[in-house]
C-alpha cells in the first residue's frame, strides 16, 4: 500500500484510492460507516484490484501468443502496478497506467489503462477504459474485484443477508475445479433461488462462485428493509462472488473474461472471454455502487 491515497466525496459518500492498483481502498456512508471490507490479515488484505489484462489465472502462469509463451499472474499485473494520477477533484479522480518495458516483457502491447472515480450524491461511478495505442490487435480481458462489508454496518447478522439479482437466475454456475485457480468444465446447479441467493460461508469452501450464463446486469447486497448497496455492472457479462470462509467481506466481482478452463493448452485468442481491441480503439467497463436508504 502507498501513503498516498487519493480522498474524494459527495454529500453522501467518502472514497479512498490507492495509486497501488488503482485500488478502492475505503467506500464510507455520510456517518462515516465503511461499506468495504476490514482487509482482516487473516483472511486477506486486499480491498477492490483490478484484473487486467487478463482476470482469472492462467493455467501454469503462462499464456501462449505466436507460438511464445509469457508468463502472467493470477488476475493480470495492473493490481501491483503504480498509476499516475491525471486529475482530481473534490468529488473525482482519474489514474492511468500505460505500457512500459516492465509490461512490454509480459505483455507486448501498447495499451493505456485509465481508471475513473466519480462521487455523485450516493453513488460511486467506477469507469476502466482500456486503449490499445499499438500497431496490432491486443488481446485483453478486464474485472472488478471489489470486497464489500459482510455484515454491512446497519444491524442484521450475516446470514440475514441476501444478494438480490435483477433478473431470475437459474442458469447452472461453474466453479474451480482440481487445478488451483482453474475453472472446472462440468457446471453446478445455481445455489439462486429465483432472484435471490442467501450465501454462506460454507458456498465458498471450494472457492469462488462463477456465473458464465447471468441474466443480470445488477443486484443488490445487504438484509432486505435495511440500508444495502446496488452494484450495477452494464458492460460485464460475467459475475464470480467470492470471500474466504469467516472472513467479515464479500467480493462481487463483475468480469469480462475469466480463468481458463482446467486443461486449458489453446492460444490465448482461445482463453475464455478474452476480447480482440483492434489498433487505436478503446473499451469502457463501468460499475456504480449505490447506497440505497430504504
Amino acid at each position: 500500500m502507498s501513503d498516498t491515497r487519493i480522498a474524494i466525496a459527495s454529500s453522501d459518500l467518502s472514497a479512498q484510492i490507492d495509486p497501488l492498483g488503482a485500488e478502492l481502498w475505503s467506500l464510507r456512508d455520510a456517518q462515516g460507516r465503511e461499506l468495504m471490507t476490514d482487509a482482516d490479515p487473516r483472511w486477506w488484505t486486499g480491498h477492490a484490484p483490478l484484473l487486467f489484462p487478463f482476470v482469472g489465472r492462467s493455467r501454469g502462469d503462462v499464456y501462449r501468443l505466436d507460438g511464445r509463451e509469457y508468463p502472467m499472474p493470477q488476475h493480470g499485473f495492473a493490481r501491483h502496478s503504480d498509476f499516475a494520477l491525471v486529475e482530481r477533484g473534490e468529488d473525482h479522480a482519474l489514474f492511468r497506467l500505460e505500457a512500459d518495458n516492465a509490461t512490454r516483457a509480459a505483455y507486448p502491447f501498447d495499451f493505456r489503462l485509465d481508471m475513473g472515480f466519480v462521487t455523485d450524491g450516493p453513488t460511486l461511478r467506477m469507469t476502466a477504459t482500456v486503449t490499445n495505442r499499438g500497431e496490432a490487435d491486443m488481446p485483453f480481458s478486464f474485472g472488478y474485484h471489489p470486497a464489500f462489508a459482510w455484515p454491512l454496518p446497519y444491524g442484521g447478522a450475516a446470514e440475514d443477508h441476501c444478494v438480490l439479482f435483477d433478473q431470475p437466475e437459474p442458469a447452472p454456475i461453474r466453479k474451480v475445479g482440481d487445478e488451483p485457480g482453474l475453472i472446472a468444465r462440468k457446471p453446478v446447479p445455481s445455489p439462486v433461488e429465483g432472484d435471490t441467493l442467501v450465501p454462506t460461508y460454507a458456498m465458498f469452501e471450494g472457492d469462488a462462485l462463477i456465473w458464465d450464463d447471468l441474466a443480470s446486469r445488477s443486484l443488490t447486497w445487504g438484509v432486505p428493509g435495511q440500508p444495502h448497496l446496488k452494484i450495477d455492472f452494464p458492460d460485464t457479462p460475467w459475475l464470480g462472488l467470492w470471500q474466504k470462509p469467516g472472513a467479515h467481506y464479500l467480493c462481487v466481482e463483475p468480469w469480462a473474461g475469466m480463468a481458463d478452463l482446467v486443461g486449458f493448452t489453446g492460444a490465448v485468442w482461445d482463453k475464455q472471454g478474452v476480447m480482440a481491441l483492434l489498433p487505436g480503439d478503446s473499451r469502457s467497463f463501468r460499475m456504480d455502487v449505490t447506497l440505497v436508504q430504504p
